[in-house]
């Protein structure tokens, strides 16, 4: 089975080769494959030169002006073959095995189009922090579905991976008008493709927080977005949206307490 995975960056020097550097590094079983699509938008630091030592196990290097994130992932997507398809930002990383365990539950579900497994939330030096919303994710494991995902948004995007025959019937991209949930309306579009399946086991990516990133800076927009996605799909005046309404104002007001100034 082979899986794709892409990398959208902007000017993410800082972390880039840590991120790269999970991906190539990751062992898959015999007769399976890893394409690996660099997606530059432009940067204007050393990206391109950090990529540039790794072309030789990149599928391809694109780089050139896009309008975001999700803009550069459909550009993405359209040139990913794999069977699989996940996307790891400049400043996460994967956990050794990832990328075999999602492999693994692909073929082990083949009725599934949605895959994802626990992720760590870290800072800049790769501690564990903010243990309470990653608690909070991780107990809904056991009672994943359709309804429940449209409730709340447990899924840790940097360790998700879909079919890419899924993400086709599902629209074939994202939403570029969104600034923070993009992927979150694309994980609800996926699971009406076949539904979701966890992995169980340990943690099999980073996600790295800090006060430059998407959720650091755009908390209160991503929440009102994500709402907006669930609302959308459930309907708006669903018990799911009702709920999800809640819980989006009890997040940011978590978010706006972890923010706040220590004195």
């Amino acid at each position: 089975m082979k899986i794709s995975i892409l990398t959208p960056n902007y000017n993410g020097a800082r972390w880039l080769a840590r991120g790269m550097d999970s991906v190539l590094s990751q062992e898959l079983a015999p007769g399976d494959e890893l394409e690996y699509l660099f997606l530059d938008g432009g940067s204007t630091d050393d990206s391109l030169k950090i990529a540039e030592a790794r072309r030789g196990r990149l599928a391809a290097l694109v780089s050139g002006k896009d309008n975001g994130p999700a803009d550069a992932l459909n550009k993405g997507f359209r040139l990913a073959t794999g069977d699989l398809v996940g996307w790891l930002n400049a400043d996460d990383a994967y956990r050794p095995g990832a990328l075999a365990a999602a492999i693994a539950a692909a073929k082990a579900h083949p009725e599934a189009s949605f895959f994802f497994g626990k992720c760590r939330i870290v800072d800049e030096a790769g501690n564990e922090i903010r243990g309470f919303p990653t608690f909070v994710k991780n107990a809904c494991f056991p009672f994943s579905s359709r309804f429940l995902i449209q409730c709340i948004n447990y899924v840790s995007q940097p360790a998700s991976w879909f079919r890419r025959s899924a993400l086709v019937a599902a629209g074939g991209g994202m939403r570029t008008d969104f600034k923070a949930a993009w992927d979150y309306d694309l994980t609800l579009r996926l699971w009406r493709q076949g539904g979701g399946v966890r992995i169980p086991g340990a943690p099999l990516a980073d996600f790295q927080w800090h006060p430059g990133s998407i959720s650091g800076t755009h908390y209160e927009r991503q929440f009102e977005e994500e709402w907006r996605a669930a609302a959308a799909d459930a309907g708006k005046f669903s018990p799911q949206a009702a709920i999800h309404w809640c819980v989006r104002h009890g997040i940011v007001a978590c978010y706006r307490l972890m923010n706040r100034p220590k004195a």
